[in-house]
Protein backbone atom coordinates (compact mmCIF):
# COMPACT_ATOMS: atom_id res chain seq x y z
CA UNK A 1 0.00 0.00 0.00
CA UNK A 2 1.14 3.70 -0.76
CA UNK A 3 1.58 6.17 1.71
CA UNK A 4 -1.13 8.20 0.46
CA UNK A 5 -3.46 5.08 0.20
CA UNK A 6 -2.37 4.65 4.23
CA UNK A 7 -2.82 7.95 5.14
CA UNK A 8 -6.39 7.92 3.62
CA UNK A 9 -7.17 4.82 5.63
CA UNK A 10 -9.32 7.52 8.52
CA UNK A 11 -11.80 8.07 5.73
CA UNK A 12 -12.07 4.97 4.25
CA UNK A 13 -14.71 1.75 5.42
CA UNK A 14 -16.87 3.48 7.94
CA UNK A 15 -14.81 6.84 8.65
CA UNK A 16 -16.56 7.63 4.51
CA UNK A 17 -19.25 7.59 6.89
CA UNK A 18 -17.92 9.89 9.49
CA UNK A 19 -16.22 12.25 7.09
CA UNK A 20 -19.74 12.93 5.70
CA UNK A 21 -21.88 12.93 8.77
CA UNK A 22 -18.81 15.12 10.52
CA UNK A 23 -19.44 17.63 6.93
CA UNK A 24 -22.70 17.95 7.23
CA UNK A 25 -22.60 18.78 10.87
CA UNK A 26 -19.89 21.85 9.91
CA UNK A 27 -22.65 22.55 7.43
CA UNK A 28 -25.36 23.07 10.05
CA UNK A 29 -23.75 23.93 12.71
CA UNK A 30 -22.00 26.71 11.11
CA UNK A 31 -24.15 28.37 9.03
CA UNK A 32 -27.08 28.26 11.82
CA UNK A 33 -24.44 30.11 13.90
CA UNK A 34 -23.31 32.53 11.83
CA UNK A 35 -27.31 33.39 10.91
CA UNK A 36 -27.88 33.90 14.45
CA UNK A 37 -24.67 35.34 15.94
CA UNK A 38 -25.18 38.11 12.77
CA UNK A 39 -28.75 38.75 13.47
CA UNK A 40 -29.53 38.23 17.19
CA UNK A 41 -26.47 37.37 19.21
CA UNK A 42 -28.07 39.38 21.98
CA UNK A 43 -30.45 36.96 22.25
CA UNK A 44 -28.36 34.07 23.97
CA UNK A 45 -24.72 35.10 22.84
CA UNK A 46 -23.86 31.69 24.78
CA UNK A 47 -26.18 29.08 22.61
CA UNK A 48 -24.94 30.68 19.63
CA UNK A 49 -20.85 31.34 20.33
CA UNK A 50 -20.96 27.19 21.63
CA UNK A 51 -23.00 26.54 18.18
CA UNK A 52 -20.19 28.29 16.64
CA UNK A 53 -17.22 26.35 18.61
CA UNK A 54 -19.49 23.27 17.32
CA UNK A 55 -18.95 24.30 14.03
CA UNK A 56 -15.38 24.48 14.15
CA UNK A 57 -14.61 21.10 16.21
CA UNK A 58 -16.50 19.74 13.59
CA UNK A 59 -14.97 21.16 10.50
CA UNK A 60 -11.20 20.66 12.47
CA UNK A 61 -12.37 16.99 12.90
CA UNK A 62 -13.53 16.62 9.37
CA UNK A 63 -10.15 17.86 7.89
CA UNK A 64 -8.54 15.12 10.21
CA UNK A 65 -10.39 12.39 8.82
CA UNK A 66 -9.63 13.41 5.20
CA UNK A 67 -5.90 14.15 5.78
CA UNK A 68 -5.31 10.90 7.44
CA UNK A 69 -1.91 9.73 8.98
CA UNK A 70 -1.33 8.49 12.36
CA UNK A 71 -1.00 12.11 13.74
CA UNK A 72 -4.28 13.15 12.27
CA UNK A 73 -5.89 10.63 13.96
CA UNK A 74 -4.58 11.21 17.80
CA UNK A 75 -5.67 14.82 16.84
CA UNK A 76 -9.22 13.94 15.86
CA UNK A 77 -9.25 11.58 18.90
CA UNK A 78 -8.16 14.18 21.10
CA UNK A 79 -10.90 16.80 19.54
CA UNK A 80 -13.42 13.59 19.25
CA UNK A 81 -13.10 13.16 23.25
CA UNK A 82 -13.21 17.05 23.57
CA UNK A 83 -16.35 17.37 21.44
CA UNK A 84 -18.24 14.34 23.67
CA UNK A 85 -17.25 16.27 26.92
CA UNK A 86 -18.79 19.58 25.16
CA UNK A 87 -22.08 17.40 24.09
CA UNK A 88 -22.56 16.13 27.59
CA UNK A 89 -21.64 19.10 29.67
CA UNK A 90 -23.63 21.51 27.45
CA UNK A 91 -26.92 18.45 27.77
CA UNK A 92 -26.70 18.42 30.88
CA UNK A 93 -26.40 22.10 31.81
CA UNK A 94 -29.44 22.59 29.30
CA UNK A 95 -31.33 20.24 31.51
CA UNK A 96 -30.53 21.50 34.87
CA UNK A 97 -30.06 25.41 34.20
CA UNK A 98 -32.51 25.62 31.23
CA UNK A 99 -32.91 29.34 31.44
CA UNK A 100 -29.55 29.76 30.95
CA UNK A 101 -30.30 28.49 27.19
CA UNK A 102 -32.96 31.05 25.68
CA UNK A 103 -32.08 29.25 22.14
CA UNK A 104 -30.95 25.39 21.19
CA UNK A 105 -27.26 25.40 20.34
CA UNK A 106 -26.14 22.53 18.78
CA UNK A 107 -25.40 20.10 21.54
CA UNK A 108 -28.45 21.26 23.64
CA UNK A 109 -30.58 18.45 25.32
CA UNK A 110 -27.36 16.21 23.89
CA UNK A 111 -28.37 16.93 20.39
CA UNK A 112 -32.54 16.39 20.52
CA UNK A 113 -32.75 19.03 17.84
CA UNK A 114 -29.97 17.46 15.32
CA UNK A 115 -31.32 13.87 15.95
CA UNK A 116 -29.20 13.12 18.43
CA UNK A 117 -26.31 12.95 16.15
CA UNK A 118 -24.11 15.75 18.03
CA UNK A 119 -23.69 12.79 21.00
CA UNK A 120 -23.77 9.73 18.61
CA UNK A 121 -21.10 10.77 16.36
CA UNK A 122 -18.41 11.67 19.05
CA UNK A 123 -18.84 8.17 19.83
CA UNK A 124 -18.56 6.30 16.89
CA UNK A 125 -15.82 8.00 15.76
CA UNK A 126 -13.67 7.64 19.02
CA UNK A 127 -14.49 3.58 18.43
CA UNK A 128 -13.38 3.94 14.63
CA UNK A 129 -10.17 6.15 15.47
CA UNK A 130 -8.98 3.76 18.12
CA UNK A 131 -9.74 0.47 16.00
CA UNK A 132 -7.88 2.39 13.31
CA UNK A 133 -4.75 2.70 15.20
CA UNK A 134 -1.64 1.31 13.36
CA UNK A 135 -4.18 0.98 10.06
CA UNK A 136 -2.14 4.53 9.63
CA UNK A 137 1.39 4.01 10.40
CA UNK A 138 3.64 3.76 7.95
Amino acid sequence: MSAVEEKRRLASGPGTLLVWLYGVMVVGAVSRSAYQIATEFDRAPLAYSLSAVAGVVYGFITYTLVRGGERARRAALVCCAAELVGVVTVGLWTLVEPSAFPDATVWSDFGMGYLFIPVILPVSALVWLRKARGATRG
